[in-house]
């Protein structure tokens, strides 16, 4: 088997090679957006899912087909 090389490619043509090569730390450390990101996703996530658990609870469900049917009765 040959050796590995330990020099990057000049330019790297596969997306693989591109992403290996991507200053990923770089940009996390210095750039503010990203740590925003990943703290308004942390703090997002408990709401979201007291959102969904609300949407989709069998008295809200029992409501909304309640109020479809209701809706479909009046246009037909």
């Amino acid at each position: 088997m040959s050796e590995p090389v330990s020099r990057p490619m000049k330019f790297p043509y596969t997306l693989s090679a591109k992403i290996a090569q991507f200053p990923f730390k770089h940009y996390v450390q210095n750039q503010w957006i990203w740590r925003y990101y990943f703290i308004s996703v942390g703090l997002c996530i408990p709401i979201f899912y007291k959102i969904q658990k609300l949407a989709n609870s069998p008295a809200n469900k029992a409501k909304w087909a309640e109020s479809q049917a209701k809706e479909h009765a009046e246009h037909h």
